[in-house]
């Protein structure tokens, strides 16, 4: 079986540029795309990417999706947003999603940056 993603072997990350506006999802939450062939209408493939959430940034609404997802905060903090002034788990952190998990909303009280795997298919 051959996959539609294409080999990427070390490649080099920059940080600091290159974030784009996350579709959907309130100003201050950008993402990476590393590779992506998700499909969510024939329920195929996989995306690979890292999010990023400027310090205060917060998502609006709880979220349900059909695929899996697998979550590290490599840095920061990523709390729900019901957590007030309570305290969130410190980075480093991992979290696995199985199709139909609601989750958030979020904030990040300074900001964070996850590394993200969504992927249909057996888990």
């Amino acid at each position: 079986m051959t996959s539609a993603k294409p080999h990427i072997e070390m490649a080099s990350i920059n940080l600091a540029e290159g974030w784009e506006q996350l579709p959907g999802f309130p100003a201050g939450i950008e993402v990476k795309p590393l590779v992506d062939d998700l499909d969510e209408a024939t329920q195929t493939g996989s995306r690979t990417r890292l999010v990023r959430f400027l310090g205060g940034a917060r998502t609006t609404s709880e979220l349900v999706h059909d695929y899996s997802e697998e979550v590290f905060v490599l840095r920061g903090d990523l709390v729900p947003a019901t957590a007030g002034d309570g305290e969130g788990t410190p980075s480093p952190s991992y979290t696995y999603r199985p199709p139909g998990t609601p989750h958030g909303p979020f904030l990040s009280r300074e900001g964070c940056i996850l590394f993200e795997i969504q992927y249909y298919g057996r888990t």
